[in-house]
C-alpha cells in the first residue's frame, strides 16, 4: 500500500478508528503518510501524525518558527 494512494474510504476509516488516537487526541498511524491529516473532528482542522517522521519534523519546525517570531517581537520592546 506504500506505492498506492489510499482511497477516501480508507482515509476516513483511519480517521475514525479509535486505535489510531492515543489518549484520544494524538493521531498515530504508521500507514498514513500525510503530513497533516484531519483531526478526529474534521471540521476542527488538521493534526500531526506522530507515527510519521516527516509530520513530526514539520510540527517541530512550525513551533520553532513561531518561537522565533515571538522572540523577535519581544526583543524590540
Amino acid at each position: 500500500m506504500k506505492n498506492q494512494k489510499p482511497s477516501k474510504e480508507t482515509l476516513e476509516r483511519w480517521r475514525k478508528d479509535p486505535n489510531n488516537w492515543k489518549m484520544g487526541m494524538f493521531y498515530y498511524n504508521p500507514e498514513d503518510t500525510r503530513i497533516l491529516p484531519p483531526k478526529r473532528t474534521s471540521w476542527m482542522g488538521w493534526t500531526t501524525n506522530f507515527a510519521n517522521r516527516n509530520s513530526v519534523l514539520f510540527f517541530i519546525l512550525l513551533i520553532l518558527f513561531f518561537a522565533f517570531i515571538i522572540s523577535m517581537i519581544l526583543r524590540k520592546h
